[in-house]
């Protein structure tokens, strides 16, 4: 069981630096036939564009990125302390 734990903890990890990477390519201009903005933008923009229609921009920014790294920190949180209680 501590297995799964560790599993969903690392694949959570993994997707907090894709978003961190998308938010940083939005930076710049990519090239929008680049296989890594390709990939950046097929893998996170799911999870993004539902929260970027509920939250408009502030001043311009885009918020949705911060609000899934927070939802990850939480979600990780709460993996540790049920692996904790469960072993």
């Amino acid at each position: 069981m501590l297995y799964l734990f560790r599993l969903a903890n690392l694949a959570l990890e993994i997707y907090m630096w894709i978003i961190i990477a998308r938010a940083i390519i939005s930076w710049v201009s990519p090239d929008p036939s680049n296989p890594i903005v390709r990939f950046l933008y097929r893998v996170t923009e799911p999870v993004l564009r539902p929260i970027r229609h509920r939250i408009p921009m502030t001043i311009g920014l885009d918020l949705s990125p911060m609000i899934v790294l927070f939802g990850i920190i939480i979600a990780q949180w709460l993996l540790r302390q049920l692996a904790y209680e469960i072993g």
